[in-house]
C-alpha cells in the first residue's frame, strides 16, 4: 500500500455486501467525502482506497485483523510513532486523522477497525532501484527513522506480530516438519534446500544470542523495509517517508538493515531472474551505496558489537525468508499466497542462493561495511 497521490486505480461503486465507504469516512474529521472512493494500491494484506473530501485528499484503510489479531496495538504504536517524530525534518511518518470519538481508528459494529491518514502530495514508491541516487536514499530514509527513534523506548510500543523474525523459532518448526511423514522426501529441490539449512543452522541463533548477552539492545524497528515501502519525491527522488507502519515493534535493528538489503540488492526479486537460481547474484554496488548513506545517519550511535555484526545480519535475512518459504511449501501453502504449485520452494531455493552470493562476496561486504562506518 503506498500512501501517494498517484492514483491510477478504476473507481469502483461500493459493494451492496460491503461496506458504506461514505459513511464510514463521515465518521471521522475531516467533512464529507466528494466523488467515488477507488482503491489504492496493490497491497496484499489491508483493503485501502483513495479519499477525496471538501478539505483534502486521505488515505482510507480496513485493517486485516486476521493477520493481525490486535490491530488496536498496531493504532497504539502509530499513534505514539506519529507524536515522537512530530515536527522533525527528513522523514515523515503520515499523520493518523482522528474519529469524531477522538480514537485513531473507527470500529464498526461488524467489527472491523477502519483508520484514515493524510495523503502525502507529489509522492510516488518504486518497484526496484535503478540508480546509485536511489540506493543512496533508501539507506538515508532508514537511517533516518533509527535516528529518530533511537531516543523513543521501545518498552513503549506493543508487539504487533509477536515471533517475527525470531529466527530460531522458524528452525524448530523447520525440524518438526522433517519429523512428519507428509513431507515431500523424494523431492530433489527439498533435499537441496534442507541440506543448505543443516550447514546454516548456526546462523539462524546469531542476532538472538547477541541479544541475550547483552551485546545489542531491542530498539524500534520498522520491521518491513522493503523497496516499495518508502515513498519518493515524484520530481526530485527524494525519500519523503516510510510506510506500512503496522509492524513497527520492539526488536532488533539488525533485522531492518538486513531485510532492506535483502530486497533492495537482489536486482531479480523472491522469484529470480528468469527462474534461474544460477543467476541470483546480489549487487555490491547497490549495498555499497544503501550503506553509505544508512551509516551517515546512525554511525554515531551504533555500538562496536552492532557493526560487528552487520555482516552475519545481511545473510541471516535471506537464509530466514528461505527458511520460512521452504517452511510453508512443506505444510502445502498456509501462509504465502502462491501462483502455482511449488512457487514457495522455488522462492526459498532463489533465497538461499542469494545467501551464497553474500558469502561468495564477504571480504568486499566487510570492505564495503568497513568504508561505510568510517564515512569514506
Amino acid at each position: 500500500m503506498a500512501i501517494t497521490d498517484d492514483i491510477d486505480a478504476v473507481p469502483v461503486p461500493n459493494s451492496p455486501a460491503g461496506p458504506d465507504l461514505s459513511e464510514i469516512v463521515a465518521g471521522f474529521t475531516v467533512g464529507a467525502p466528494i466523488g467515488p472512493i477507488p482503491p489504492l494500491g496493490k497491497g496484499l494484506i489491508n483493503d485501502t482506497f483513495a479519499v477525496t473530501t471538501d478539505s483534502g485528499r486521505f488515505v482510507l484503510q480496513r485493517v486485516n485483523q486476521r493477520v493481525f489479531p490486535r490491530a488496536e496495538r498496531i493504532m497504539s504504536n502509530l499513534s505514539v510513532l506519529t507524536a515522537h517524530t512530530a515536527g522533525t525534518d527528513g522523514l515523515r511518518v503520515p499523520a493518523l486523522i482522528p474519529a469524531a470519538d477522538g480514537r485513531p481508528y473507527l470500529r464498526t459494529p461488524a467489527g472491523d477497525l477502519w483508520r484514515l491518514m493524510e495523503l502525502i502530495a507529489d509522492a510516488v514508491t518504486l518497484e526496484r532501484i535503478s540508480t546509485a541516487a536511489q540506493a543512496a536514499q533508501v539507506g538515508r530514509a532508514l537511517g533516518r527513522f533509527h535516528r529518530l527513534t533511537q531516543d523513543l523506548a521501545p518498552d513503549r510500543l506493543e508487539f504487533t506480530l509477536p515471533g517475527f523474525h525470531q529466527t530460531p523459532d522458524y528452525m524448530f518448526r523447520h525440524v518438526a516438519l522433517r519429523g512428519q511423514a507428509t513431507w515431500a522426501a523424494d523431492d530433489a529441490s527439498v533435499h537441496a534446500c534442507t541440506a543448505f539449512i543443516d550447514t546454516h543452522a548456526p546462523l539462524a541463533w546469531v542476532l538472538e544470542d547477541a541479544l541475550a548477552a547483552g551485546r545489542i539492545p531491542l530498539r524500534v524497528t520498522h520491521g518491513d523495509p522493503k523497496i516499495d515501502n518508502i515513498l519518493f519525491h515524484r520530481v526530485d527522488g527524494r525519500a519523503l517517508a516510510l510506510i506500512d507502519l503496522d509492524t513497527v515493534q520492539p526488536g532488533l535493528i539488525q533485522h531492518d538493515l538486513g531485510d532492506c538489503l535483502r530486497s533492495c540488492c537482489n536486482r531479480g526479486g523472491e522469484s529470480g531472474p528468469s527462474g534461474d537460481t544460477g543467476a541470483v547474484r546480489f549487487d555490491l554496488d547497490i549495498c555499497e551505496q544503501i550503506l553509505g548513506a544508512y551509516f551517515a545517519e546512525t554511525r554515531d550511535f551504533l555500538t562496536a558489537a552492532d557493526l560487528a555484526l552487520c555482516y552475519d545480519s545481511i545473510r541471516l535475512m535471506p537464509f530466514e525468508l528461505g527458511l520460512r518459504f521452504l517452511n510453508d511449501h512443506l505444510e502445502r501453502d498456509r501462509y504465502f499466497r502462491v501462483a502455482y504449485p511449488g512457487q514457495n520452494l522455488h522462492k526459498a531455493t532463489i533465497q538461499f542462493a542469494l545467501v551464497a552470493s553474500i558469502e561468495a562476496q564477504e571480504a568486499e561486504i566487510r570492505a564495503i561495511i568497513a568504508r561505510g562506518v568510517g564515512g569514506e
